[in-house]
């Protein structure tokens, strides 16, 4: 509550500078934050806009959901969860354009689940155009794109489609996926795009933040060398016909030896999905994460993320294959997790301003060593665990910034040890978000 007059005062300085500057095509090769965003992955690129001077230009994005869930496990400790409102999110967005083809972003969580407070997300400097003269940097600008900054990294395509606090439009559905290859990083960016191809390189410093201190070892890993995290991503991309798109992806990520790999523990916003399958005596802002598993991969992690998107007329499929190794720097052995997801989507009325969809989500993954209570002598826990998760959605875009939406969820936890409160777990029932994006 602390934050109220904050995210009143911020947001009535967004609003006024909003109408403030110009309003009409402020900022090239920016995604929208409206529903025009929908179905957009890397941000455009537009050659022949035109600069004349510096432009600012705000944005938002604003959630508040009412959640109707309920949760059960095998022991029956678990929070006492009941129908209500969940706190509110929201996210407000600077773009300005300071230069032909360059553009500045500045991303800030207002309010969010994991942190009430308002913070930054990241920023960044994206490149469609290098202030060099020559037909040489004219020619490898023209189908290049450089980011560099502290941002959310390219890995896989799932990103584009999720939650992100406040900012929601994008999702069809009401949470991320179980497993959420989402982060930010400092580093850069390489995007090359030529006709319906792209491929990408990035480099970070592998971790959520600034970090200079010097890696610990321990017992079972003596490596204090920290490692950059290296990605790519390549694929293909093209409206087919004036009914048909088609986009595929392949992501690589890797990072060898960090002192706090988030890839799958990114997320400072917080899980759509309050409390459900959390301890009694847990704390809303610290167990923000409600519903997602993180294979906890903290010094070394290598994945891998397939993606297909597929657009006929109003009907989407948007498919995921993910595997993932990695371990944490109190393990010797690395383990696996594998996820698969799919959804389908039907998009109807005019504009598309209505829709339906249904997806399921399933996530296998080998848990760290887990002692097993009362076995003498003592002995650990290493099978695979596996979450399913089946969601049906429908939404109303009132208008292009604003969206109703809601989604019925049934997600069960197997074949955890019963010493884990997940064991025989699952949640079900429904969330209903009312949404804002501008």
């Amino acid at each position: 509550m602390k934050n109220k007059f904050t995210l009143v005062s911020v947001l009535a300085v967004a609003i006024t500078s909003l109408y403030s500057f110009e309003t009409q095509a402020q900022v090239s090769n920016l995604r929208p934050y409206d529903k025009s965003g929908i179905n957009v992955f890397e941000a455009p690129k537009d050659s022949n806009a035109v600069f004349d001077k510096i432009k600012v230009q705000f944005g938002a994005g604003f959630t508040q959901s009412f959640q109707g869930l309920k949760h059960e496990n095998t022991s029956g400790i678990l929070y006492k969860i009941t129908p209500g409102f969940n706190t509110a999110n929201a996210n407000l967005f600077m773009d300005v354009q300071l230069s032909d083809g360059i553009r500045l972003n500045l991303t800030s969580y207002l309010s969010s689940r994991h942190h009430n407070e308002t913070w930054v997300k990241g920023g960044y400097i994206q490149f469609d155009k290098l202030p060099f003269k020559g037909k040489l940097w004219e020619d490898i600008m023209s189908v290049t794109t450089i980011k560099i900054g502290h941002m959310e990294i390219n890995y896989g395509d799932q990103h584009f489609r999720r939650s992100d606090g406040g900012q929601t439009i994008y999702n069809p559905f009401i949470e991320n996926y179980i497993m959420d290859g989402f982060t930010t990083e400092i580093g850069g960016e390489v995007l090359v795009r030529k006709n319906a191809l792209f491929g990408l390189i990035g480099i970070s410093n592998g971790m959520i933040k600034g970090n200079i201190d010097s890696l610990i070892a321990t017992p079972q890993d003596a490596n204090v060398h920290k490692s950059p995290a290296v990605y790519v991503k390549g694929g293909f991309d093209k409206q087919l016909n004036s009914d048909l798109r088609v986009r595929l992806a392949a992501s690589y990520y890797s990072n060898n030896s960090s002192g706090g790999q988030t890839l799958y523990g990114g997320d400072r916003t917080g899980s759509n999905y309050f409390m459900v399958l959390e301890k009694v005596g847990a704390v809303n802002t610290t167990n923000a994460f409600s519903g997602r598993f993180n294979p906890g991969f903290t010094k070394k992690v290598n994945a891998f993320q397939l993606n297909a998107f597929i657009k006929l007329q109003g009907v989407e499929l948007f498919a995921t294959y993910e595997n993932a190794k990695g371990r944490s720097k109190a393990e010797t052995n690395s383990r696996g997790a594998e996820q698969v997801a799919i959804d389908g989507v039907y998009r109807f009325g005019k504009s598309e301003n209505f829709f339906v969809g249904v997806k399921y989500n399933t996530v296998t993954a080998a848990m760290a060593n887990v002692a097993v209570a009362g076995t003498t002598p003592a002995i650990t826990y290493t099978g695979d665990v596996k979450i399913d998760r089946f969601a049906f959605a429908a939404g109303w875009f009132m208008t292009k910034n604003i969206l109703l939406k809601g989604e019925y969820v049934n997600q069960k936890y197997k074949d955890f040890p019963t010493a884990d409160f997940r064991s025989g777990g699952k949640f079900k029932g429904y969330v209903i978000q009312a949404v804002v994006g501008f």
